[in-house]
Order: C-alpha cells, then sequence, then structure tokens
C-alpha cells in the first residue's frame, strides 16, 4: 500500500512539474523575448541569457522537491552540457554537422524534458562564448532548451531491455501528422497564394509546426528509441521549430538595428523563402549524426545512469 501510494505521488509531482516546465517554456519566455527585445533593444543579451538559465532552473529544481539532488544527478547533466559543447565546437571546425542540436534531443530523451532544457540553453549560452554572443543568443538557448524538453516528452522513459529495433511503424502517426499539414498548407497556396511566389516559405514552418504539434500529442511517451525514429523526429523538430524561431529571431533583431528590415509580414516571407534552403542542411546534418551515433550515445548514458543509480 506505502509503494503504490509513493509512486501516485510521484506521478503527480512529475505531472505538476511538467506543467510548470511548459508554462515556462510556451508562455514565460516567449513574452520575456519579445518584451525584452521591445523595450530594452537588442544589447542586454548577455542578461537575457542568465533570465532564461533561471527560468530553465525552476523545474529542474522541482525534481528535487522531496529529497537531497545527488551531485552524481548534476554532474551528469553538466557533463551533457559540456559534451554537447564539445561535440558542437569540433564539427564546427572539422566536418560542417549540426551535432550539437542532435545532442540536446538526446539529453531530453535520456534526462527528462526538463533536464533536456536545461542542457540546451546552457550548453547555447556557455558555446556562444567560443562561436560569439550577440542577440541571438537567448533565441537559440531558447530553441535548443525546446528541442530537449519536447525531446523528453515525446519518447518512451528509457530502459536497456526496451531499446527497440529500426521500425518506421510506430513514427508513421505523427509524420503522416506533419504530411498532412503541409499537403494542407500546399493546397491553400493553390487556392489563396497571398503575396507569396512560392510554397517554399512560412507556409511550411507554420503548418508543419501544427503537423508536429500534433503529431507529439498523438505519440506522447510512446516514441521507440531506434535510429530510424531518431532521426526522423529530429529532422523535422529541428527544421520546424528551430528554424522557425530563428528566422523570427532575425527579424525581430535586424528591426532594432539603425536601417534594418522593419518587423512585417513581409519580412518575414522574405526570412522564410531564404532561409529555408539552411534550415533543411541543418535539420539534415543533425539527423545524419542522430541516426549514426544518437542510439549509440544513449545506450552509454543508460548505462552510466544504471551504474551509479541515477533514476530520474
Amino acid at each position: 500500500m506505502r509503494r503504490s501510494y509513493d509512486v501516485a505521488r510521484y506521478e503527480a509531482a512529475h505531472r505538476r512539474r511538467t506543467r510548470v516546465a511548459a508554462l515556462l517554456i510556451f508562455v514565460c519566455i516567449p513574452l520575456t523575448l519579445l518584451v525584452a527585445v521591445g523595450f530594452l533593444g537588442t544589447g542586454h543579451y548577455l542578461l537575457l541569457g542568465m533570465m532564461i538559465l533561471v527560468y530553465t532552473m525552476i523545474p529542474f529544481f522541482m525534481v528535487f522537491e522531496k529529497r537531497k539532488p545527488k551531485a552524481r544527478e548534476i554532474v551528469l547533466i553538466a557533463v551533457m552540457a559540456a559534451l554537447t559543447v564539445c561535440v558542437s565546437m569540433v564539427f564546427h571546425v572539422t566536418i560542417p554537422i549540426k551535432a550539437g542540436s542532435a545532442m540536446v534531443i538526446i539529453a531530453g530523451i535520456s534526462l527528462g524534458p526538463e533536464a533536456g532544457f536545461l542542457v540546451g540553453a546552457l550548453a547555447r549560452f556557455v558555446l556562444n562564448f567560443y562561436q560569439g554572443h550577440g542577440s541571438w543568443t537567448p533565441w537559440q538557448m531558447f530553441c535548443w532548451g525546446l528541442l530537449g524538453f519536447l525531446a523528453g516528452l515525446c519518447f518512451n522513459k528509457v530502459s536497456m531491455d526496451k531499446l527497440k529495433s529500426r521500425s518506421f511503424k510506430v513514427v508513421m502517426g505523427p509524420v503522416l501528422c506533419i504530411v498532412f499539414a503541409l499537403i494542407v498548407a500546399y493546397v491553400s497556396y493553390l487556392l489563396i497564394p497571398g503575396e507569396d511566389t512560392t510554397f517554399f516559405g512560412w507556409r511550411l514552418y507554420v503548418f508543419g509546426a501544427v503537423g508536429l504539434l500534433a503529431g507529439v500529442l498523438l505519440q506522447r511517451k510512446r516514441l521507440p528509441v531506434d535510429s530510424v525514429t531518431l532521426t526522423v523526429f529530429t529532422f523535422f523538430t529541428v527544421f520546424i521549430l528551430y528554424g522557425g524561431i530563428m528566422n523570427i529571431c532575425a527579424m525581430v533583431t535586424s528591426a532594432a538595428i539603425p536601417g534594418g528590415a522593419p518587423i512585417s509580414l513581409t519580412t518575414l516571407r522574405a526570412l522564410y523563402i531564404s532561409g529555408a534552403t539552411y534550415d533543411a542542411g541543418h535539420a539534415g546534418t543533425a539527423a545524419l549524426f542522430m541516426f549514426l551515433f544518437g542510439e549509440k550515445i544513449i545506450r552509454k548514458i543508460e548505462r552510466v545512469k544504471l551504474k551509479y543509480g541515477i533514476y530520474r
């Protein structure tokens, strides 16, 4: 009886933690970004980055609401953030593969959504000390953190004896949701083109995001950890979410520069059209890294968790 009560209390705390994290990620952080840019301009990006880190720590520390944190748990998260930074830097100066985005998704799957967001935001903040800080830093922190958070929500709680073989059947539902959304986008372009001169613009991102959200809700906590599923998930989330949000970042930050393009739908359309090729390359290389190394790295992390008794 005592055991069932503890399990129920744990599940209730987990749901509360996830709701708080979702509120901070989808409401508080976007509002903070927009308000800060509107009132403070783009020159306070380091302060804004620190604020985002504080936001990410709130749901993370709620994990330890009823117990003291173990040093090994904190160390594992710190190591994942450091490893993400190192892998990103290595591929940045050698092979043009966006491995950092894939590493953040791996962290979210292995350590949970709250820790995944923390790893993504922290790793991007540290990485930009080497690759260059700027007004884009808080936006990149948010995007990487969002990738880790969604990965933690969509995939099964990883267990060494439940890592499944390659199968496209389970991921078919979310993929069909995205494909159907893109078909609707293309039909809307044919019927109501508006000022668009090509389909490869904002419709890819907006309708793709709707399809991705529907797919996440359809397969929440049910996606298996195998190379095919990991690859497909990485490509779509990086292209739609990271690419879509960073195009908005480009419009907002450039508007604050004298002579920059104004904030308007016309500017956003142009950014989405010009950025689609880059976003596809970013998503494709991240998916390639995930296909080659993703499942292997997750297995290694699970062995570490099992060896040191780290359960989240």
